[in-house]
């Protein structure tokens, strides 16, 4: 039997017989589980799509045909066949392979992929792009159900299934996104019951008839007349997709090899845009996945025998949820709304206690926030629960859909600042230098768990038009525990002097705060503003700074308070000595504290920061 580890290419499993592809896929499953254990990551969505992916590169040939996969995190089984075996103990670590596709690592990852529903885009380009180089090979698209809530997808369908490419799209139907999957879509594709060998007996059928002399082909056409006739008054579901284009096969068990391998040579044989319905569990094959997929979809370090995570504590999502559903207690205006995350925000409490106050879009970020507006201009008091960088898909609805009428709309964003393990695509970097383009948003920063249940408050009741709370993901810092927030928009830290002032928010308070007591036990002049309310720049802040010889601006994030502070300087005509420390990279797998570190916003850096721009030394 051939081992994983000496399979470096997919060309290594085209030979091989059922029983080795099978043994093949448990041997998958029992390195992921390991690695998993021991580095975090997607474990469900990985297991789930084990035999789907052997299928695929048993019957494609990458680079050459193109896998797309949607968002990506699915994709660790393409990985260990695709020579990264040896380096997969290094996932989502610093300098390691990535949790998602990256062409920069392999040529067999075609995309980049991050975020939801981009798949059929993508794949529609690149397909596109072969058939006007006289390129034959295809481009398959892997999606979730899930995905199929986010409206990226549907343009994608309408356009790709017009094309007459060599396109399939795989339709990875789990019945989850991260959680279970809501509305339409999900309702819609458990109706669908076409089998994958009606295409295969249609093919034969239709070559035997076109040969057949004088009554081979009208009897051919008239047996397409019936059978469009029958199949769309008897399944009424497989005219959703046929009728944007593609020809639909499935649903196939996505876990019986010999069924899948034949599907996706049924595609193949199609020639134009195929939409292949593929049903499969959530981790399938080790039994604490499958019965809590939600649970295992993003998992931190576990008992791989028996699934029990490593305690995290304390963290500033759960606290939201806590003092979210304390709020909503006192009012019933409150509402809250999320994007198949759940559990992500911890929202599980307050959907529970208030289940008819509690709203999951699914994947629709930008129905989610257009949603929330619609409910403010009804009376209501929503808040939408989101991460930073999924909240970037919805930039058109904050402005115009909320900012314009003014619309009072929450956003908790969650993972703001430097985010672990997930790489580049998930660093919540953004929101501000997003958020400060749109008019009449006010943003808070708390930095320990007293202050994000202040500066949720007041998101709610003190501010209009988007409030916005961000706060990063995990814990507080142990030396801010016993700090005690104020309700005013900035606190200064004052030594009495006017020589250096560094202006900061957030998590990066503390490690600030720190170094200005040190110095001035040393004797220097040095004080903090810290921001409480980082939007809108106040115009007392700008005064203030104004009368310092050296202003240094730290923050975590890009093109945000710095850049807003710097600009208001010079038209006030300051003439002191401006400087900002905040991410101007991109980041990959890191920890924190290893993302802090490398950007130069830890202890170490900060320091490093402050005598340069300071001291000249």
């Amino acid at each position: 039997m051939k081992r994983l580890e000496h399979i470096h290419s997919p060309k290594d499993i085209k030979k091989m017989n059922t029983k080795e592809l099978t043994d093949l896929c448990a041997q998958l499953r029992q390195k992921m589980v390991e690695t998993v254990s021991r580095t975090g990551g997607h474990l469900a969505s990985n297991l789930g799509t084990v035999e789907l992916t052997v299928a695929m590169h048993r019957v494609f040939t990458t680079p050459k045909d193109a896998i797309v996969w949607d968002v990506g995190h699915q994709c660790y089984a393409h990985k260990l066949l695709t020579d990264r075996y040896t380096r997969f103990h290094t996932l989502r670590q610093q300098g390691g392979i990535s949790g998602f596709p990256n062409p920069a690592e392999s040529v067999h990852d075609a995309f980049v992929a991050g975020h939801s529903s981009t798949s059929i885009s993508v794949a529609n380009g690149i397909a596109k792009a072969k058939a006007l180089t006289g390129d034959k090979s295809y481009t398959i698209a892997v999606i979730g159900d899930g995905a199929l809530t986010g409206g990226l997808a549907y343009e994608g369908l309408s356009n790709a299934g017009r094309s007459e490419d060599r396109l399939i799209v795989v339709l990875n139907d789990n019945k989850m996104s991260i959680s279970e999957n809501v509305g339409f879509v999900a309702r819609y594709l458990s109706h669908l019951r076409t089998k994958v060998k009606y295409v295969r007996v249609k093919q034969k059928l239709s070559k035997i008839l076109n040969h057949t002399p004088l009554i081979g082909r009208p009897l051919t056409r008239f047996i397409q007349f019936v059978k469009t006739k029958l199949k769309r008054s008897v399944y009424s579901g497989t005219s959703f997709f046929e009728n944007m284009g593609f020809h639909y096969m499935g649903p196939v068990d996505g876990h019986d090899l010999d069924d899948l391998i034949e599907a996706f040579r049924a595609a193949k044989s199609v020639g134009k845009p195929v939409l292949l319905h593929v049903n499969t569990i959530k981790g399938k094959g080790t039994p604490y996945a499958e019965e809590k997929p939600d649970t295992y979809h993003g998992i931190s370090c576990f008992d791989p025998d028996t699934g029990i995570p490593q305690s995290g504590g304390e963290s500033f999502s759960s606290r939201f949820g806590q003092t979210l559903c304390g709020l909503a207690a006192e009012d019933s205006r409150i509402v809250a709304v999320t994007a198949a995350m759940i559990k992500g925000t911890c929202l599980e409490e307050f959907a529970q206690k208030y289940p008819t106050r509690f709203f999951d879009t699914g994947i629709a970020e930008e129905h989610a926030v257009t949603f929330s507006a619609g409910m403010a201009r009804g009376g209501l008091l929503p808040v939408f629960a989101v991460y930073s960088t999924f909240l970037q898909r919805s930039y058109d609805q904050l402005i115009n859909d909320t900012a314009l009428m003014n619309n009072h709309v929450v956003l908790a964003i969650d993972r703001a600042g430097v985010v672990p393990d997930d790489g580049e695509t998930h660093q919540g970097i953004y929101d501000v230098a997003m958020l400060a383009t749109i008019p009449n948003v006010t943003m808070y920063a708390p930095s320990n768990f007293q202050e994000l249940d202040l500066h949720l408050r007041q998101a709610l009741y003190d501010a209009d038009g988007i409030a916005a709370v961000r706060y990063p993901k995990g814990g507080e810092d142990a030396s801010l525990a016993d700090y005690v927030p104020e309700e005013k928009p900035f606190c200064l830290d004052d030594d009495g002097g006017r020589d250096v002032l560094l202006v900061t928010y957030g998590r990066t308070y503390g490690e600030v705060l720190a170094l200005c007591r040190r110095y001035r036990a040393e004797g220097k002049l040095i004080s903090v503003l810290k921001l409480n309310r980082i939007l809108p720049v106040e115009a007392e802040v700008v005064a203030l700074a104004q009368q310092y010889r050296c202003v240094l601006v730290l923050e975590e994030t890009r093109g945000g308070v710095g850049d807003l502070l710097g600009s208001r300087l010079m038209q006030a005509g300051f003439g002191g000595k401006y400087a900002i420390r905040a991410i101007e990279e991109t980041l990959g797998a890191c920890t924190t504290a290893q993302g802090l570190h490398r950007v130069g916003l830890d202890a170490q850096g900060i320091e490093a920061f402050v005598k340069e721009q300071a001291y000249g030394r």
